[in-house]
């Protein structure tokens, strides 16, 4: 696809009547972020969902869409066939013509600002860590999440001084093999960690002989106790560097926590490489040629996940949260000044998908030029995943940074609260009469100024979820950040019509 200029001032959505510039939506809204929140059957996704999908798609943005149930593949390619947009399209599901080898990708990466090992272990460690928060809130343990990152730089680094790669397979097999500490020495196979720490300590043995016989007499005379000479070692070769700090984990640290402790830290660490050592998961990430990456949604590429967390549970949303993470990554990496395509990360039942690092992305989406759109029932689904003892905190925080936000029918007491707090009080003249019947007759009037909600909570429950019975017409608030709409308010109701309403039963 053709460079195309883009003008974060272009209108996506006009609401106004009269051609009031300030009732329109624009790019410059979009990259700052929208969350969609409706009950089932409100609407939101045929109908605010699809119109920003398409104007996104028009534009035309690059973009990634996270799936959870197995319709949304076939809603996506008929938006694009809608929009023109058909050829852009890489699907990845079982089966399909496109892979992604997130350790190739990754490795490929290295350079002077961070190494092969820090790439792996962020990505490793997010998906982890979203999965542990949601289910037990283990990541709100400090202790848990140091152990975990060192496991996984000692057991990445160990693969790269034995064999010079890194793989999922070598990965798991490594972790299981792993020092289990004195009481488990007996039952214990070590059997392919053995053989790795072998092979590492031999690869380094070949650079140790190389240095030592660069030395000259004077520098050997210096060196001439073992003390000396293995300090020297470590400062001239990182991997033996690396290696010292692999032994020192394995062999003193890790095998020395409790046993429950540490069996925790390794089935988080296993239990995922696992899920990635089945198929269709391993030949789509882990064992062959990519055959696209992150940064084609630059050129107008619509990147679809199709494994929908609905049929592959935990290794679907894992997969795609490793995913979502990396193309982030990639996202915020990209030289505006050179290509300032919009590009969207697209997620219905955004609580599946969400990790650590959601609201730090997000925080600068917008100088990044990524416009997130996450789609919920409603609040408490972010807490339910957002599991920990700090989850109020972290929802209200990720959602402070979408700018955007807009609320359909909802039967959701906290979600209806919520938006109706986010739109705010307003004043309104409060006027009450007194009469006095004495001699003579008179009559008093005194008003007072009073706040009230503007949209109260229950009023959410009330708006028109499209159909039949509302002839097609959906109806949502929409609040925006900034200086409001043409009447100065923060909100707007807005209709969406489903054009193919008659269809539906």
């Amino acid at each position: 696809m053709e460079q195309v200029q883009f003008n974060l001032d272009d209108i996506l959505l006009d609401f106004s009547k009269d051609g009031n510039s300030k009732d329109t939506w624009t790019i410059r809204q979009a990259v700052e972020g929208v969350q969609i929140f409706g009950g089932i059957g409100s609407g939101k996704t045929s109908g605010s969902g699809k119109k920003i999908a398409e104007k996104y798609l028009l534009a035309p943005f690059g973009g990634l869409v996270l799936t959870t149930k197995p319709d949304e593949k076939n809603m996506w390619i008929e938006y694009c066939k809608t929009t023109g947009r058909e050829k852009d399209l890489i699907i990845v599901e079982p089966g399909g013509e496109h892979f992604f080898n997130f350790l190739e990708y990754e490795s490929a990466k290295e350079n002077g600002e961070t190494s092969f090992t820090d790439n792996i272990v962020q990505v490793l460690k997010t998906v982890i860590q979203a999965g542990e928060e949601k289910s037990s809130g283990k990541s709100d343990d400090a202790f848990w999440e140091n152990a975990l990152d060192m496991l996984l730089f000692s057991t990445i680094d160990l693969c790269k001084l034995a064999y010079g790669k890194v793989t999922v397979p070598l990965l798991y097999n490594l972790a299981l093999t792993s020092p289990k500490g004195k009481a488990n020495e007996e039952e214990a196979n070590f059997g392919d960690f053995e053989h790795a720490l072998k092979a590492a300590k031999e690869n380094i043995n070949e650079q140790v002989s190389a240095f030592i016989s660069k030395l000259s007499t004077e520098e050997r005379r210096k060196l001439n106790d073992t003390f000396a000479m293995d300090n020297a070692i470590v400062d001239a070769i990182p991997d033996a560097a690396a290696l010292r700090l692999v032994d020192q984990f394995f062999n003193g640290q890790y095998s020395k926590l409790g046993e429950t402790t540490r069996s925790t830290i390794e089935f988080s660490f296993s239990g995922f490489l696992f899920r990635l050592l089945g198929e269709p998961v391993k030949s789509l990430f882990c064992n062959k040629p990519s055959t696209f990456k992150p940064e084609d949604c630059l050129e107008g590429k619509i990147i679809i996940l199709n494994l929908p967390v609905k049929v592959f549970h935990k290794v679907g949303r894992d997969c795609q949260v490793m995913f979502k993470y990396i193309w982030q990554r990639a996202m915020e990496k990209r030289d505006i000044s050179k290509n300032g395509r919009p590009v969207f990360l697209w997620a219905d039942e955004a609580q599946n998908f969400l990790h650590a690092y959601d609201a730090e992305c997000q925080a600068t989406a917008r100088s990044s030029r990524i416009a997130t759109v996450c789609i919920s029932q409603n609040t408490q689904n972010y807490h339910a995943n957002m599991g920990g003892i700090k989850s109020e905190y972290r929802v209200k925080s990720f959602l402070g940074t979408l700018a955007t936000q807009i609320f359909h029918a909802n039967t959701d007491i906290e979600t209806n609260k919520y938006a109706s707090e986010l739109i705010g009080d307003g004043y309104y003249k409060d006027v009450s009469q007194s009469f006095t019947m004495s001699e003579d007759y008179s009559e008093t009037e005194t008003s007072s100024m009073k706040s009230e909600r503007r949209v109260r909570p229950e009023q959410f429950m009330k708006l028109k979820t499209g159909g039949k019975p509302n002839n097609g017409m959906i109806e949502a608030y929409m609040v925006i950040q900034g200086n409001g709409f043409s009447d100065g308010l923060n909100h707007k109701k807005v209709n969406f019509l489903q054009p193919d309403y008659f269809t539906q039963k």
